[in-house]
């Protein structure tokens, strides 16, 4: 039973990490044909929220805790924290820089959520007397020095392919950008991973304090993803009034908005918030460059995107 608990954990997350390696190879297709990327975190908190409603209803009726003010306020800053900006930021960071990029920002959650939960003492780090305490702070350091690798050093590609049509067409979009557009695209696009990563680092905190208040995890993803549909929701509207990008195009749009809601936003968060519940935020974080490691092995047959020996 003891054994149980513990690999539990571990079995959860690299089964949450491939669903959301997969919502990010059909993310990648529709953002690139053209979708929205607020519309796209809309619909797919809107799919989560009915999913998970009725399971919520049904398994946590009778020990669902009274939904108090500051618990909805909670939930409201986890939504902005862990949903709807965060999302958006981190689209915005992909479009504006590049997808390897990008992948250093995310592969530092681990690192920043270590370094923020010190302070909560939400983690201990005992580096005299205790082996964890050290594996800790190698690990931080690991994390940060392949962050670093993946930024600074791209090498020599690991195969060749031809471009897709699709491929081919943003490559030409961007050589036609001048050079200042491009330093001003990049650092716009620097600037939204950095808040995207400091927020998704901070759910993972907040998350730690919603799993005590209110312990039940179905419960808590449905009222966080209705707030996060809401939030992108008044957003989008906000920033663009044009309501034909609403309309979902094709049945590959319609799929990747009910996967992603169901599985991406409905699931796997699920899963995280029990995961942290058992056993903390840092080691929930910790598993996040997984994402990346299983994102790459379905990229290269199915994108056809080009693996480089630094990635």
């Amino acid at each position: 039973m003891k054994s149980c608990d513990k690999w539990s954990p571990i079995i959860a997350m690299v089964a949450i990490d491939f669903g959301f390696a997969i919502v990010n190879l059909l993310l990648k297709r529709i953002v690139d044909g053209g979708m929205d990327h607020l519309v796209f975190i809309t619909y797919r908190q809107c799919i989560a929220t009915i999913f998970l409603a009725p399971i919520a209803y049904l398994s946590e009726r009778n020990r669902r805790p009274k939904l108090t003010f500051g618990i909805l306020c909670h939930h409201f800053l986890s939504a902005i924290v862990g949903a709807s900006l965060t999302q958006y930021f981190f689209l915005l960071g992909i479009q504006y820089t590049s997808a390897s990029f990008s992948c250093a920002f995310i592969n530092m959650v681990p690192v920043i959520t270590f370094l923020m939960a010190l302070p909560f003492r939400l983690e201990n780090v005992n580096i005299k007397g205790s082996t964890g305490g050290r594996a800790k702070v190698v690990g931080a350091l690991v994390c940060l020095g392949g962050a670093m690798i993946l930024t600074l050093y791209k090498g020599s590609p690991l195969y060749k392919y031809s471009r897709s049509g699709v491929a081919t067409h943003i490559v030409d979009q961007a050589l036609k950008l001048s050079s200042g557009k491009r330093k001003e695209r990049w650092t716009l696009g620097s600037m939204a991973l950095i808040s995207g990563t400091l927020l998704w680092s901070s759910w993972f905190l907040l998350q730690s304090y919603i799993s005590k208040s209110y312990p039940c995890q179905y419960s808590s993803t449905a009222i966080m993803s209705l707030f996060a549909a809401i939030q992108s929701a008044a957003l989008a509207v906000s920033m663009d009034r044009n309501f034909s990008m609403w309309a979902l195009k094709g049945k590959e749009e319609i799929l990747t908005v009910m996967y992603a809601g169901i599985v991406g936003s409905g699931m796997c968060y699920v899963g995280m918030s029990w995961c942290v519940k058992k056993r903390g935020p840092l080691f929930t974080a910790a598993f996040s460059p997984l994402i990346q490691i299983i994102a790459a092995m379905f990229d290269i047959p199915f994108l056809h995107e080009q693996l480089h020996l630094g990635r």
